[in-house]
C-alpha cells in the first residue's frame, strides 16, 4: 500500500452552550451586533474541569467507534492545539493515556487555526512512508482559558470542542498533497501570548489576507489533488467567521459544494474547528463516502495548510 485514507471521523464539543445574548449581560454588545459582523450566534464552553485532553480523548474515542477500532491498533497519535496549559507531557501522550493507547509516537502540532490540516498532512506523509499504520489525528482547542471575556472584539467569537479523524494505510491515495506556508513577518496578526496569555488579533489584516491571498492558494490545493473547484462536493474551511468564510468560498469557484457554516453555531474553535465542522458533514449525510472534500486550515502565524480528503 503506497497511498493513505481517512477511515473515520468524530468530534466533541461541551454541553454548555453560550447566546450571544448571554454575552450582552457580559459585554456593550448585543445578537444583531454579533450576527451581522460575523454571523456566529452560539457557541460551546468547556467548564474547568474539561481540560483540553478530555475533550480530545472523547473525540477520538467517536472516531475510533466510527472506524471499528480499538486503541491497539493506533500507533502514531497527533494533536493539533495552541491551548495546551503546560509543556510536558504533551496533549498527544495525555489523551493516549486516556485512550489506553500502548506506546504511540504522540506529538503535538501547534499551527493554531491550521493546525488540523498541517497534522493531517503529517499523518499522511507517515502512513504513507511506513513509519505508521493507523494515525489518530485530533484538533482540540479550549479557547475560553484564553480569552479576555471584557474583549468584546475577541470574546464574542470564541468555543471550544475538538473533532478527530482516523488516518490509515490504503492502495490508493485518498488524501490530496498537501499545499501549506505561512507569513511569518506577519505572525503578529493573530495572537495568544502573555502571562496569563490570551488571544487577541488584528482582525481587519487578518480579513484582508484570507479574502484576497487566500482564493488562489486554495485553488491550487484543488490542483494538487488533480480536481477543479466545481468537482468539490463539500469545501471546510477554517470557521473562522461567516464574513471570512463565505467571501473565500465563492472566490474559490466550488459552485456545487457544500459550505461547512458550523461556525455560527460553535464558533471560532481554532484547530478544532475543520475536523468538528467536517465530522458535522458527515454525520449529516451532506457529503457522502468517496466525495472530495476541501479542507482548509488558515489563521494563526498567518499559516495555511490545505488538501483535498474523500469522505470516509
Amino acid at each position: 500500500m503506497n497511498g493513505s485514507r481517512i477511515a473515520a471521523v468524530g468530534h466533541y464539543q461541551p454541553a454548555k452552550v453560550l447566546t450571544n445574548e448571554d454575552l450582552a449581560g457580559l459585554v456593550d454588545t448585543s445578537d444583531e451586533w454579533i450576527t451581522s459582523r460575523v454571523g456566529i450566534r452560539t457557541r460551546h464552553i468547556a467548564g474547568p474541569d474539561e481540560p483540553v485532553d478530555e475533550l480530545a480523548a472523547h473525540a477520538a474515542a467517536k472516531a475510533l467507534a466510527a472506524a471499528g477500532l480499538g486503541p491497539g491498533d493506533i500507533d502514531l497519535v497527533l494533536v493539533a492545539t495552541s491551548t495546551a496549559v503546560d509543556r510536558s507531557p504533551n496533549m498527544a501522550a495525555r489523551v493516549a493515556a486516556r485512550l489506553g493507547i500502548p506506546s504511540p509516537a504522540a506529538m503535538d502540532v501547534n499551527v493554531v487555526c491550521a493546525g488540523f490540516t498541517h497534522a493531517l498532512a503529517t499523518a499522511d506523509h507517515a502512513v504513507r512512508a511506513g513509519a505508521s499504520t493507523r494515525a489518530l489525528v485530533i484538533g482540540a482547542d479550549k479557547m475560553s482559558d484564553v480569552t479576555d471575556w471584557s474583549d468584546r472584539t475577541t470574546c464574542v467569537l470564541v468555543g471550544d470542542g475538538a473533532g478527530a479523524a482516523v488516518v490509515e494505510a490504503s492502495d490508493e491515495s485518498r488524501i490530496g498533497p498537501v499545499l501549506w506556508g505561512s507569513v511569518p513577518e506577519m505572525g503578529h496578526a493573530v495572537r495568544i501570548e502573555g502571562t496569563p496569555a490570551r488571544f487577541a488579533q488584528e482582525g481587519q489584516s487578518v480579513y484582508r489576507w484570507a479574502t484576497t491571498q487566500l482564493p488562489p492558494i486554495a485553488r491550487k490545493a484543488c490542483e494538487r489533488a488533480g480536481l477543479a473547484p466545481e468537482d468539490l462536493a463539500g469545501v471546510v474551511l477554517h470557521q473562522a467567521n461567516l464574513r471570512i468564510i463565505e467571501p473565500l468560498a465563492e472566490k474559490l469557484g466550488a459552485v456545487n459544494a457544500v459550505v461547512a457554516r458550523d461556525v455560527a453555531e460553535s464558533g471560532n474553535t481554532s484547530a478544532a474547528s475543520i475536523p468538528l465542522a467536517f465530522s458535522k458533514l458527515v454525520e449529516q449525510g451532506a457529503v457522502s463516502t468517496g466525495d472530495p472534500v476541501l479542507l482548509f486550515g488558515f489563521g494563526g502565524n498567518l499559516s495555511y495548510a490545505g488538501q483535498v480528503v474523500r469522505c470516509p
